[in-house]
């Protein structure tokens, strides 16, 4: 009995240790299994997501640069939304403000190449007169010398006197152009340098600059290329001019001027 029993001990004990190799061959087996296998099998670890600094981060929406110059609301939300909008199409552009009487030139970028008093139409308002390219100056009655409100692809062309002039809208004959001399009482230098608003609006429609001003922004900037020229209203909301709904409400009234 005792022999038997030592050898059944013996026996147990045995298939105890070749059991604990076969495990043992059979782990390691499966832990060189599972290391060769492609990622997409193995169990992912779980890890801390990276967090970006950009993250909750929204870019600004883009402002046009005025500079140290100090722009109407008028003058400033338009000159915002052309490059919100890309409505310029990353061409040069300017804003006219009619009630300040201010030319604003742009770099596509929106960057304020420079800004200066302009001449404007001796009468309010902010229509075309139909057929009015088409009359001699002598024939254009007081109240049509409007400077129409809108947006107009202008360029570089030379006038029926052969002189270069920044064609805003050739079919109304409505052009930017150096200062004329115009008769000895309209006093269009001294109306340039005055500080009133009133002072400027003697031309029949056209907007003067100071010659410099031609010679050394508008010129250079609008060379060899297309441009859009904004013409503030100064009878009309901006959002019935120029179609965009940010506007809170009209534009002042050129009679407070």
């Amino acid at each position: 009995m005792f022999h038997l029993g030592f050898k059944d001990m013996m026996g147990f004990a045995g298939r105890i240790r070749g059991c604990a190799v076969i495990l043992t061959l059979c782990l390691g087996g499966f832990a060189a299994i599972a290391a060769d296998q492609p990622a997409a099998f193995k169990v992912p670890v779980p890890v801390e997501p990276a967090i970006s600094l950009q993250q909750g981060l929204v870019e600004p929406p883009r402002r046009a640069d005025f500079g140290p110059t100090t722009p109407s609301s008028q003058a400033r939300e338009v000159a915002d939304w052309v490059l919100q909008s890309g409505d310029h199409k990353n061409l040069p552009f300017m804003v006219i403000d009619k009630l300040q009487a201010r030319v604003f030139v742009f770099q596509p970028d929106g960057k304020l190449r420079g800004t200066t008093t302009a001449l404007l139409g001796v009468a309010i308002g902010d229509h075309t007169v139909p057929g009015i390219g088409q009359k001699k100056l002598s024939a254009i009655k007081p109240e049509e010398r409007t400077t129409p409100a809108g947006r107009f692809m202008a360029s570089l062309a030379k006038d029926i006197h052969g002189i270069e002039v920044l064609w805003v809208d050739y079919e109304s004959a409505l052009s930017l152009h150096r200062v004329v001399k115009g008769t000895p009482k309209e006093r269009r230098a001294e109306r340039l340098a005055s500080a009133s608003v009133a002072d400027k609006r003697i031309t029949y429609g056209c907007i003067n600059v100071p010659v410099p001003f031609y010679d050394e922004v508008v010129s250079p900037m609008f060379k060899g290329t297309y441009g859009v020229v904004y013409v503030l209203p100064e009878t009309k909301p901006l959002r019935d001019v120029f179609g965009f709904q940010t506007v809170k409400g009209p534009t002042s009234e050129a009679g407070s001027n």
